[in-house]
């Protein structure tokens, strides 16, 4: 049949022509904004991103005839999967996560008798449903929680920690859409002023 073990093909990551330039001038930004808070130590700088996670992966590799560019994996593009959104302190402190859910109600997450459900409480793990979207992506909605539920408590024990109740401070993030959309920028400048933002360049998130 003139087949042979293949694996699925993806997309290679493609990096701005001057990728070094403009990562460099992001670190010259973030320094700036170091400096212009007055942050006196890594706590008051983090980081966050989305990540999705698979409950089951599909098979990276099947039969398929030789010589063939493009292989189709039946159930590689599977979304029985939830979004977990990550954060860590320039400080190395990770924050709790917050995991999204398909799904308009509560009812689409861990259900309280799950296993070590109570174990994820106490860490601060938030469970949410994705809302209206009907998928289990962030949106808006999760990343305003994030923000009010996960991020500013996280920055205001700190500020209690050094004394510097008014202390600002930054959350680093990608280009996502939401991330950088006015609807997004709007809602943080509104209720959480002293929390500045800070964006990876575009195509630079693996860097």
């Amino acid at each position: 049949m003139k087949w042979s073990l293949r694996r699925a093909t993806r997309a290679a990551h493609k990096f701005p022509a001057n990728v070094d330039e403009v990562c460099e001038n992001a670190g010259y930004r973030m320094a700036a904004a170091i400096r212009d808070l007055n942050i006196p130590d890594g706590s008051f700088l983090v980081n966050m991103d989305q990540t999705q996670i698979v409950y089951a992966m599909g098979p990276e590799g099947t039969w398929n005839e030789r010589g063939v560019k493009q292989v189709t994996v039946s159930g590689k593009d599977e979304k029985r999967a939830f979004t977990l959104c990550v954060g860590v302190s320039a400080s190395g402190e990770a924050l709790p996560f917050q995991a999204v859910f398909a799904g308009k109600t509560k009812a689409s997450c861990p259900s309280s008798q799950s296993p070590a459900y109570e174990s994820a409480m106490q860490r601060g793990i938030q469970f949410v449903p994705s809302g209206v979207t009907g998928n289990y992506w962030s949106n808006q909605r999760t990343m305003q929680l994030y923000v009010s539920k996960v991020l500013a408590p996280y920055f205001e024990r700190h500020r209690k920690r050094i004394g510097r109740p008014k202390q600002r401070c930054a959350l680093q993030l990608d280009c996502w859409s939401v991330h950088r959309s006015e609807e997004f920028r709007t809602w943080m400048k509104k209720n959480y002023p002293w929390i500045i933002l800070l964006y990876v360049p575009g195509g630079c998130t693996p860097l």
